[in-house]
């Protein structure tokens, strides 16, 4: 039994190492499956869309924001000028208000023509401001909005609800969309809340 144990494991060995070079030979006989050149340009196909259907993306955000930039541009530029000349207007409306009754109802011409001239430039620039988007607020009755008002003081009056402009000290302007000036308001106190009634139905008092 040891002889054939000895006879059979060395012969066993060499056949094993026979066959390895004939596996390897047949690996390297075989074709190497080359890629389908259909699918390459498919592939590459998805990628450049993919690639022009962002930069489209990108380029339709840039002109939106640019279009918008120049709107706002446009609309805002005049600004910070409106603003010094709403200071002028109130000026001019100062200057009307300093006149004394007694010398409006004297009627004297020369001081007539100086109001008539004053009030004229007033509407002037108003109507130019608003030419270019400048608009008056006109608060005085409605629910007071920190957005465009500016409450200086209180009213006691329990008539109206709580928190209505019933005073406008300075007015208020707009320009756009944006508060140029915000008013310059009284409010009332000790009225009744509004209160917003429940499955959207109009507030109640």
């Amino acid at each position: 039994m040891t002889d054939d144990t000895n006879k059979h494991g060395p012969e066993a060995t060499d056949e094993v190492r026979d066959a390895a070079p004939d596996a390897a030979e047949a690996a390297e006989a075989a074709p190497v499956a080359e890629p389908d050149p259909l699918e390459l340009a498919k592939a590459e196909n998805a990628e450049l869309r993919d690639k022009y259907l962002r930069l489209a993306a990108e380029m339709d955000n840039l002109r939106r924001r640019t279009e918008r930039d120049v709107k706002d541009a446009k609309s805002y530029s005049v600004a910070g000028f409106a603003r010094d000349m709403l200071a002028v207007s109130d000026n001019l409306r100062r200057a009307l208000d300093a006149i004394p009754a007694e010398a409006k109802e004297a009627g004297e011409a020369g001081l007539t023509a100086l109001i008539e001239g004053v009030e004229m430039t007033e509407r002037s620039m108003l109507a130019a401001l608003e030419r270019h988007g400048v608009k008056k607020l006109e608060p005085e009755g409605q629910k007071f909005d920190p957005n465009f008002h500016q409450a200086m003081f209180e009213i006691p009056n329990a008539d109206v609800p709580n928190n209505t402009v019933l005073q406008v000290v300075q007015a208020g302007y707009t320009i756009g969309d944006r508060v140029l000036r915000p008013a310059m308001v009284g409010v009332s106190k000790g009225g009744p809340k509004v209160v917003a009634a429940e499955n959207g139905d109009a507030p109640t008092v």
